[in-house]
């Protein structure tokens, strides 16, 4: 059965981190689909037009045999229930969904927008982010609503959006994003040209 790895994030800016992940998906699943949506629990800087923008860049860096990568705005929703029945009117049912999340999303998904519902349709990948221990506790409380879940054996840069948004860390950012930033004066922290 095909399986399509479905990787939405905030994106706000998206990092050196999310290319790995990406990358890491891309070796692993027959497709990876990619887009920018809106966090109900975060506030955004920026809006998803830009997002999307930044995440295109982002995919078009990465190289691999497959070409199994691709941004697809239409799946964008602040509910993942959502996402996932566009993404069953894009590719049917006979497909197996895994839905990527970030370790510091496990605790808060309990309280997702028809969670159990959503952990019928989909298996859940959580990729451990510097910061955010995984939690048994939590991972049981998934578990118990329905959810299949795995852990993904990755160690990504330890960079991300919000060291990027609050400290202007610049190693969190691939080239092309950086100079996508300074061209279009994106966020507050970004004062001059990005490094060649």
């Amino acid at each position: 059965m095909t399986k399509i790895a479905l990787f939405g994030t905030s994106a706000d800016p998206p990092t050196a981190a999310h290319k790995a992940i990406m990358l890491w998906l891309s070796n692993r699943y027959d497709s990876v689909a990619v887009w920018a949506s809106n966090n109900p629990f975060k506030s955004h800087q920026t809006s998803l037009e830009h997002r999307h923008k930044m995440l295109g860049l982002l995919i078009g860096e990465i190289d691999t045999p497959s070409q199994n990568i691709s941004l697809h705005e239409e799946l964008s929703s602040s509910r993942s229930l959502e996402t996932v029945e566009k993404a069953k009117e894009i590719w049917g049912n006979e497909v197996e969904f895994i839905l990527v999340i970030g370790s510091d999303l496990v605790s808060q998904m309990p309280r997702w927008y028809r969670i159990r519902e959503l952990l019928q349709e989909v298996e859940l990948l959580v990729v451990p982010r510097l910061g955010y221990e995984i939690n048994e506790g939590d991972l049981e409380v998934l578990k118990q609503l329905g959810a299949k879940v795995a852990i993904a054996d990755l160690n990504a840069p330890a960079v991300s959006s919000t060291a990027y948004r609050e400290n202007g860390d610049r190693d969190a950012l691939t080239p092309p994003v950086a100079e996508y930033i300074y061209q279009a004066q994106l966020y507050a922290c970004q004062k001059a040209a990005p490094s060649k």
